[in-house]
Parts: structure tokens; sequence; C-alpha cells
């Protein structure tokens, strides 16, 4: 029997879901949008985000912490796959870096399971988010709501880095003309590395952020790199503004059908996105004609 309070708060709840899928997804498509790479070892970033900060957790117990070693740490790992992999890849065909950075991830998950086993890893809710907040209409568990203030903060963060400052400039630039960014002289390496790197660190992240509500495992790599995909082409490639609200939509998706039948989840996000493929191919923020 529906209610007026489940429905609010299956709302809030794929609103929480939707801006983390929008964090997880922002990555994948700057990286798309300026590098032209596809990759296929995001989801296995995030898994491993979520396990270094539960080392540093389990360590410390200090969830702030958690969140800064998940970030840096694939930030650092970013980098070097940048450095001596990736950037080999830039003007190759998609397939031979779908192929590669497929590989990354299968190493980087298959490492997670030999230093952690198969068996699911859970973060504790820190002691500032742990109960329930009464929101007058309704009680909410007060760390959704403190994830989606970090989601958003951090969100913002990254659209003033993007659209306020002269790096951000030099990004946007590289997406709709890399070559007029080559000509200008501007250090294209040392701009793709920090792109790289900041991808990687969003989707690890991303990780530890969810790890409290979602059991830690290896094996989930593959569907969260399938649901980053489906933000992204609901969103549009290369749009931060598509990544956001293609993350939002399909939070509510799979939130609201979960209400009416959990086993119908991703049928009807997969059916939104060949919905907006058949009468918006580039995506509901996407830009006509980018490759």
């Amino acid at each position: 029997m529906f209610s007026a309070q489940l429905f609010l708060s299956q709302l809030f709840n794929g609103l929480a879901l939707g801006l983390l899928l929008a964090l997880m997804s922002m990555g994948l498509t700057i990286v798309y949008g300026t590098l032209g790479v596809v990759n296929f070892a995001h989801g296995a970033l995030f898994v491993v985000g979520g396990y270094v900060g539960y080392s540093v957790y389990a360590l410390g117990g200090s969830f702030v912490a958690a969140m800064l070693a998940g970030a840096i740490g694939t930030f650092v790992i970013g980098l070097a796959l940048e450095r001596i992999l990736i950037r080999f890849f830039y003007n190759r065909p998609a397939e031979d870096q779908i192929l590669v950075t497929f590989g990354v991830g299968i190493v980087l998950i298959e490492t997670i399971r030999s230093l952690y086993g198969g068996i699911s890893k859970t973060i504790s809710l820190p002691s500032w988010g742990q109960g329930v907040t009464n929101l007058g209409f309704m009680l909410y568990p007060t760390y959704r709501i403190e994830l989606l203030a970090i989601s958003i903060l951090i969100l913002g963060l990254v659209w003033i880095l993007l659209y306020r400052t002269k790096l951000g400039l030099i990004v946007q630039a590289g997406v709709e003309n890399m070559m007029m960014v080559n000509v200008l002289g501007i250090n294209v390496r040392r701009v793709f590395l920090f792109v790289f790197g900041s991808g990687a660190a969003a989707a690890g992240l991303a990780g530890v952020l969810a790890s409290p509500i979602l059991s830690l495992a290896p094996d989930m790599a593959s569907h969260i790199l399938v649901l980053s995909f489906v933000v992204v082409v609901i969103g549009g490639i290369g749009s931060f503004g598509g990544a956001v609200l293609g993350g939002v939509a399909a939070g509510e998706i799979l939130s609201l059908t979960s209400m009416v039948n959990p086993a119908y989840t991703d049928a009807m996000l997969f059916a939104a996105m060949a919905l907006v493929l058949i009468f918006r191919p580039q995506g509901l923020l996407g830009t006509e004609g980018r490759n």
C-alpha cells in the first residue's frame, strides 16, 4: 500500500542516489569529452576508492580521512595510468581504448580481491551521520541528508573549477576543439594528466560516499560501470550539466520503480536510455555532432 510519506521518501532516496551517480559519471563524461578516451576502468576505480576509504576508516575511525584517502588514492592511480598507459591510446581506435581500459579494470579488481577477498565490506556510519532527522513532513536518515549536501558541495566546487577558472576554460576548450588548444601553445599533456586523474578521483570519492549504504564487493564494478555509461548517455557526452541531470533522472527512475516492483528497476532505466537515444541521440544536454 503506497502512502505520501513513502513516495516522498523514495523521491529523496532517488535524489541522493542520483547525485551520487552524477558524481560517479562526471569524471567519465569529462574524460571522454576532453580526451576522447572510453574508460572501462571507471567502475573499478569506484571500487578501489571505496576499499581505500574502508582501510583508512578501519585504522583511524575518521570518515573525512576515508573520503580524502579514497579521492587522493584514486587520483594518484589515475595519474599513473595516464602517464604509463592511457596517453599512448589517445589517437588509437575506440576498440583499442576499450580493450586496454577493460584490462586495467580487471587488474585493479583482481588486486582488490587478492587483498580483501570476495567478502563484502561496509564502512560504518560516522557518528555525525547516525540516526534520523525530522524534516517536518517525514523522518529521514541523517546520513542520506548529509550525502545530499556533500554531493551538492562537491559538484558545486567542480562547476566553479570548470566554469570560473583558467584551467576549466582550457578543459572546456579541449572538449569543443582540441586542435585549437594545441595551436594556442597550451601544455595539453598536463591538462590531460589532471583531467584523467580528477576523473579517477571523482569515482573513488563516490565509492567512499556510497560504502555506508552499499556493501563494497569487487564484483560490483561492472554494475557501477554500466550505470555510469547509462547516465552519460542520458545526460550527454562531455556535458557537466548532463551528468548531473542524467544522474538525478537515473536515480529517480531506480528509486521510484523499486517502490512499485524492484525486479523492473534496471529494465525501466534502460528503457529510459533507449527513448533518449531514439528522440535525442546526443543526450538531454549534449551537443549534436560531438564525437
